[in-house]
């Protein structure tokens, strides 16, 4: 796939062979919702809690006697059936909503999302990305240009995600305090984030970031390989105890 890519003013100044890893990888629509559902889940804050009658403040005298009264027995006016009392059966702030994403999924997930996004003319490739001020009004001058772009047009009314390399502090600065536009590192980028903005924002140090990310590390695998040996081979040396074989090395 072929991208255009702009500079700062908003003009195209090339076009670019996009990573095949990352913007053309074909779609799997349950996969990416499963791995959706999952990070929404995982960013999720509990605010509902309530207390049952332990942790409600009082009630630790008997109302009245036991007997003799006519009234009702109780032992404490914090309990369930009195007002002011505890909640039975409540949300509690104990509630984990966590749900586990395997990193292969999850970066499966990641270029699935950008290819949707490509496809649709919502990724924005810059030759470089540079705020010497450091302002705002420097950033929000280049979406304004950019948006000049008749595929870019809704791009200064519609949400933006950039995702930039590290280390970018000025222009990081520049970028966050304009509406409908988030910043993240490159290195941080979720299928969900992705998905929930209108536009992308790359410039093109951030490709290889992206592609470290989606692709498998060699060094990992051979971890991985090196791991399972090891395993087998302490299983093998267990067998052969177990039938009274001497093991040695």
């Amino acid at each position: 796939m072929k991208l255009s890519v702009f500079n700062q003013e908003g003009k195209e100044v090339a076009v670019a062979d996009a990573p095949a890893s990352l913007f053309d990888v074909p779609m799997n629509r349950d996969m990416l919702h499963q791995v959706i559902e999952a990070q929404i889940a995982n960013i999720r804050i509990v605010h509902a809690s309530t207390k049952d009658r332990a942790q409600v403040r009082g009630g630790g005298r008997k109302p009245w006697r036991q007997k003799g009264t006519g009234r009702a027995r109780h032992g404490s006016i914090r309990s369930p059936l009195w007002k002011g009392g505890g909640v039975t059966h409540g949300p509690r702030k104990e509630r984990n909503f966590f749900k586990k994403i395997n990193r292969k999924i999850g970066s499966l997930a990641l270029a699935m999302a950008l290819s949707a996004k490509a496809r649709d003319h919502e990724v924005v490739l810059l030759d470089s990305i540079a705020f010497e001020s450091g302002k705002t009004k420097d950033a929000a001058g280049m979406l304004t240009k950019l948006s000049g772009n008749k595929p870019l047009a809704a791009l200064s009314t519609k949400t933006a995600l950039v995702l930039l390399p590290e280390g970018l502090t000025r222009e990081t600065r520049a970028l966050r305090n304009i509406k409908n536009v988030e910043v993240k590192p490159a290195t941080a980028a979720t299928a969900r984030e992705v998905l929930a903005h209108s536009y992308i924002l790359l410039p093109k140090d951030s490709l290889p970031l992206l592609e470290k990310r989606v692709s498998i590390s060699p060094v990992t695998a051979s971890r991985t390989g090196e791991r399972t040996r090891t395993v087998e081979k302490s299983r093998g040396n267990v067998h052969s105890m177990r039938k009274g074989v001497a093991v040695t090395g």
